[in-house]
């Protein structure tokens, strides 16, 4: 087992990474301790992990309830962060009540707004099931619902208490949650650690079989990289904006397909290959970088092309980004591997990217 700690004041809290966390965690069961506790998960994981998560907190809960939700980005919704609301007001959950999220991280993110806003804020954990939520979602605070004008409109940073990421849970993820897990794993070394990307790079045949041993590594590593950059910059005033890389062109094919369509993973890892372009027509990334960060990409076995919209179709989505000013949305590129940065970009340019690495028709 690892320890990392997100080093956020009294704000801060440890994430644990190892094998068979959810059914003996001593820090989970004092965090429960002669609270009510509520376990929400989904209709898929909740069946698969529940149970030894609620036999884990044993008689340590004053009460104990469980709520499954439907899986899927169409769970991240006003009718299910009031389903959550309702499950704690009918059993007269109080401030000092617990909330812990089972699950990937349309789970994570739903629980966690609900525990910043149930009685203006009441504690939760994190217990992330899929590699994208280990490796970003469960990391940082952010929480949020989707508007069906964009994604993520709607939210608040609520910090967790604990993160337990158990990677014993992935041995029952199917392939394509693993791949889209890795969109986010390859973003921290695009952005932050070339020598993380070789890792991924060298262990990435052993990744996509769920190799259990190089599935910890990365996790580990992943999470020590998102946990410096938030401990940095709690809020995105600044650094923090680099974790967004091509999520703006990725929001943008979410929003634009509906949400589930594609796997929120598979459109980052589609929108990292148009961040790439756009950084090198910015003169930020050489000919040979780009061509390595999308060879990885596509290795991986995320989508190297995005729709056919024409180009009009993503600019009008990515209005609404969280990043946009006045409409106008800001990009992070990236100044050579390793290094990344937020600005505006000519509509042109963004245009080009868009062009080279959509589909060019519907056949």
């Amino acid at each position: 087992m690892q320890d990392i700690v997100v080093d956020l004041g009294e704000r801060g809290y440890p994430i644990e990474i190892g094998f068979d966390l959810i059914g003996r965690n001593e820090r989970l069961r004092a965090l429960a301790a002669g609270r009510s506790v509520c376990i929400v998960s989904d209709e898929t994981v909740g069946p698969l992990h529940a149970q030894a998560l609620m036999a884990g907190l044993g008689d340590a809960p004053a009460s104990l309830s469980r709520l499954d939700i439907p899986p899927g980005e169409g769970s991240k919704s006003w009718v299910m962060l009031d389903r959550v609301i309702g499950h704690l007001l009918e059993r007269r959950f109080d401030r000092r009540s617990l909330l812990i999220a089972l699950g990937g991280g349309v789970v994570g993110d739903l629980v966690g707004f609900a525990a910043a806003i149930y009685q203006r804020g009441i504690d939760f954990v994190q217990v992330p099931t899929t590699l994208l939520a280990q490796v970003d979602s469960s990391v940082g605070g952010k929480t949020a619902i989707n508007h069906p004008l964009g994604k993520n409109m709607v939210g608040s940073f609520h910090q967790p208490k604990l993160v337990l990421a158990d990677v014993a849970t992935l041995a029952t993820l199917p392939r394509r949650e693993v791949i889209a897990g890795l969109a986010e794993v390859i973003k921290h070394g695009a952005i932050a650690d070339t020598d993380y990307l070789a890792e991924v790079e060298a262990k990435l045949d052993d990744l996509l079989v769920g190799e259990p041993d190089a599935l910890a590594a990365i996790v580990a590593g992943s999470i020590r990289i998102k946990a410096a950059v938030v401990a940095a910059d709690e809020r995105e005033a600044n650094l923090r904006a680099i974790l967004n890389f091509g999520h703006t062109f990725g929001h943008a094919i979410e929003a634009g397909l509906g949400y589930g369509e594609w796997l929120h993973g598979e459109a980052v890892g589609c929108g990292m290959v148009m961040a790439a372009d756009l950084s090198r027509r910015l003169g930020g990334l050489s000919d040979a970088e780009q061509r390595r960060l999308t060879e990885v990409i596509v290795a991986a076995g995320l989508p190297g092309r995005g729709p056919h919209w024409g180009a009009d179709r993503y600019l009008s989505l990515m209005e609404t980004d969280k990043k946009a000013e006045r409409g106008a949305p800001r990009f992070v590129v990236l100044d050579g591997l390793g290094r990344a940065r937020m600005q505006a970009v000519p509509e042109a340019t963004v245009v080009a990217a868009i062009e080279a690495n959509r589909v060019a028709t519907t056949a």
